[in-house]
């Protein structure tokens, strides 16, 4: 310790006035070096850091060597300052003298100060030195004690071989070598020892079992579930308007859209609650993650929504957003991946380790985009929670696609899919793909005031083209079919454009520009025709115009357009063909609001112009677009589905010891027997199915549309069995279980029958020549198909 006097200050001052700048230089260089050095050694002697795990065992503290040769380097350090400042001190006297021979007290004056200076550093070299042995002895009793420590738990620090802990020893291996390839698990305590490495593996993974000395000092209390609050309606929507945010196009874009439905959305949940009476449902916390919207997606849509974009999406996004608001849920919303670390409880580093916390909301809804970054960002936690997650699919995945060794081996693997969900966690805009759920959107419902105004207001001569991007419509080619319409209606267009280059549309296309949605619905509620030329597809504009009470007009394609024939579909997880531009206006609504035609075919067209010229229609909405119809779904979808528990009740190739089918009183299909328990947990509730057996080279989902039903995925485990056939009188002359998304299905020329060996591939959708499927179906409520009469 270095005590400061009057007399010490004159020195110092002394010293810095005489020694000339070189030396200066050299001072500070010493001073900063010990100042340095004192720094690394505080760090080396410090035991713990207040981020440290505390099951870390810092290496510093036990690295003696290094810690002994921070305090050596220091003193030896300060012993050449001390002979370099020896030096220049008579060096400095010597040159003094000579110049200043007739003035001795000057020169005496100068020497006595840098001989303070020279012993003073020399002391704190000595007392380094003295440091440095004593720190010399504490770490080698530390050592001593550590050493014993290890000897009494090496054995408790080796990967154990527990038969239900298979992986552990493999795991420990890959630790061993990569731990430092992500600072994620030195955040959990990783030092690189055998125990930190079985600690991690044991209590942040569950890749080894427990480790028995830990049972006391890192027991891990599972936290206490949270007391189940019902879920209460809500009318007002300003609180949702600020959960959503700002900044981009796209969210202004959509809660502009969700403050005009505000009062259509308060009298649907009027409506609901009054329909549901006093069903308890539980209040989920759900995270709401918009991955496209994400700048590290690109967001290419934010800045095209103001110049004519495609708004499907958003338009779905607003509704869902509205939709799990207004059934009284706990809601947040990220569109950053910033957002989405910090509500999921993502550690620092890579993504390679699991969440900090436990996943503290019951549902996620995202989109591919952001699944993909869950994937990215959680690590195992991802695998545990992914049944959790839905995924908004505008055109649907099918199970071949999404089963990620079954879509490589057979050629079904595209830049979406294989992600070995199950596929009803899809949700898709229209039920056009029933091995998915079906999420949709809204449109607005008018009141019998406005049915009335658009009645006496519509022109019979007005047509109004689908599409707002002049490069979507591509107006050329289509002179002919354009050309009769134009004979007997006056044609508009909403084409987006920018004052200086006006889109290339035909003269006699009155062309509005884009349009605010409000006076887009004022356009259509006086046209009397919305024409599509074929492109985009399955978009929620048609039904917009359908329900604003005009006829909307349509292409058939011939062949049907899918992924084998046109580049939109390609990659698509889906082989889906689209007969027309807008199947679900074709197959659910139909004449006399929709009508699908030739247009290569002149005069069908013309015939079809003249129909419709003369056809009067009022405004029509489907139920499940409407508000209310969401909301059902939605709440039945959040109340039911179960992703997260066990797999299906019947095994492949199980049979049960009393059948629950029965053969039809006609002998064509199989139902669930009146005196047959139900299956306890299945939604739909079992006894709604009915099975039949699909004729050679029809898809399920067809062979049920046949008979006015909707195929039902879930119940295929139950017709899983060789009993499902026998009931159906097929004659199995051998029974085999594979995997193949057709199973279960009768082979005619061998008599055989195939069972399904995976779940995740029982499948709606697809088709061979070569086999009969067998079908599960269901019925349905009227206006609401992805609902069976006693769904809710």
């Amino acid at each position: 310790m270095i005590t400061v006097n009057p007399d010490g200050k004159i020195m110092v001052r002394r010293c810095l006035v005489t020694l000339r700048p070189f030396r200066l230089f050299v001072l500070g260089i010493g001073f900063f070096s010990l100042c340095f050095l004192m720094t690394s050694l505080g760090g080396q002697l410090s035991a713990r850091r207040p981020g440290d795990s505390p099951f870390t065992i810092r290496t510093e503290v036990l690295g003696g060597p290094e810690s002994r040769g921070v305090l050596r380097k220091m003193s030896d350090l300060l012993e050449l300052m001390a002979k370099r400042m020896d030096a220049l001190a008579r060096l400095e006297n010597g040159s003094e003298l000579h110049r200043a021979s007739g003035d001795g007290h000057f020169a005496a004056d100068r020497f006595p100060p840098g001989a303070g200076l020279m012993e003073r550093i020399q002391a704190i070299a000595q007392n380094v030195s003295d440091i440095a042995v004593k720190v010399d002895q504490i770490l080698r009793h530390s050592l001593i004690l550590h050493s014993k420590v290890s000897e009494g738990r090496r054995d408790q620090c080796e990967a154990p071989s527990d038969p239900k802990f298979p992986d552990c020893s493999g795991k420990v291996e890959w630790m061993r070598a990569r731990w430092t390839s992500d600072p994620c698990y030195a955040f959990f305590g990783v030092d690189g020892t055998e125990c930190s490495f079985l600690i991690y593996l044991s209590e942040v993974e569950w890749f080894c079992p427990p480790l028995p000395w830990r049972n006391q000092t890192a027991t891990q209390m599972a936290p206490k579930p949270l007391p189940k609050v019902q879920a209460v309606f809500r009318s007002n929507l300003s609180h949702l308007l600020e959960l959503m945010g700002s900044g981009k196009e796209s969210l202004i874009f959509m809660k502009k859209r969700t403050k005009r439905l505000t009062a259509q959305w308060a009298l649907a949940a009027q409506r609901l609650a009054q329909k549901l009476g006093s069903v308890w449902r539980d209040q989920k916390q759900i995270l709401v993650h918009i991955g496209f919207l994400t700048e590290e997606s690109g967001d290419v849509f934010s800045p095209r929504v103001l110049k004519g974009g495609p708004l499907g999406e958003m338009v779905q996004w607003a509704d869902i957003l509205a939709t799990l608001y207004v059934l009284g849920h706990g809601l947040r919303i990220t569109v950053s991946l910033k957002e989405l670390q910090s509500n999921l409880g993502v550690p620092p580093g890579r993504g390679n380790c699991p969440l900090t916390m436990p996943l503290p909301f019951d549902l996620i809804y995202t989109d591919y985009h952001g699944l993909q970054q869950m994937k990215q960002h959680m690590g195992l936690s991802f695998k545990k929670y992914r049944c959790r997650i839905r995924v908004i699919d505008t055109f649907g995945t099918e199970p071949a696609y999404n089963h990620e060794e079954y879509a490589t081996l057979h050629g079904y693997r595209t830049n979406w899919g294989y992600w070995n969900l199950n596929p009803k966690q899809f949700m898709t805009m229209f039920p056009h793909t029933p091995d998915n759920s079906f999420m949709g959107f809204v449109s607005e419902e008018l009141n019998e005031t406005e049915k009335q105004l658009i009645r006496g207001g519509k022109a019979s001569n007005m047509a109004v083209v689908y599409g707002k991007e002049a490069s979507i419509l591509l107006f050329q080619g289509k002179d002919k079919f354009l050309g009769v319409l134009n004979k007997y209606m006056e044609i508009h267009g909403t084409v987006y454009y920018e004052s200086q280059r006006p889109p290339e549309v035909p003269a006699f296309v009155k062309n509005h520009g884009l349009l605010p949605q409000p006076e887009f619905q004022q356009l259509l509620r006086k046209a009397k025709l919305f024409i599509g030329f074929g492109f985009p597809y399955e978009g929620p504009a048609p039904l917009e115009a359908i329900a604003n009470g005009c006829v909307f007009l349509q292409a058939r394609f011939s062949p049907p357009h899918s992924s084998l024939n046109h580049e939109f579909f390609r990659g698509k997880p889906t082989s889906r063909e689209l007969f027309s531009q807008h199947p679900y206006a074709e197959n659910f609504i139909g004449k006399p609001h929709v009508w699908t035609v030739d247009y290569n075919n002149s005069e069908e067209f013309e015939a079809a112009i003249k129909a419709i010229m003369r056809t009067q229609v009022d405004p029509y909405l489907p139920y499940e677009y409407s508000c209310e119809g969401m909301l059902e779904r939605i709440h039945a979808y959040i109340q039911h589905q179960d992703f997260c528990a066990a797999p299906g009740p019947v095994p492949p190739g199980a049979r049960a010891p009393q059948s629950p089918f029965v053969l039809a009183p006609n002998a064509t299909h199989l139902e669930w027997a009146q005196n047959a328990s139900s299956a306890p947990g299945a939604w739909p509730p079992a006894h709604s199915l009915r099975a039949w057996l699909a004729a050679a080279g029809r898809a399920c989902t067809d062979a049920c549309l046949d008979r006015g039903l909707i195929c039902e995925p879930s119940f295929f485990p139950f017709l899983n069995s060789r009993d499902a056939f026998q009931k159906l009188q097929v004659p199995c002359d051998s029974t085999e279980s594979e995997m193949n998304h057709l199973y279960p299905a009768f082979a005619q020329p061998g008599r055989e029958c195939f069972l399904q060996k995976e779940p995740l591939l029982f499948s709606c959708a697809g088709s061979s020549t070569k086999y009969h499927r067998l079908c599960p179906c269901r019925d349905f409520r009227k206006g609401q198909v992805a609902l069976c009469q006693d769904c809710l």
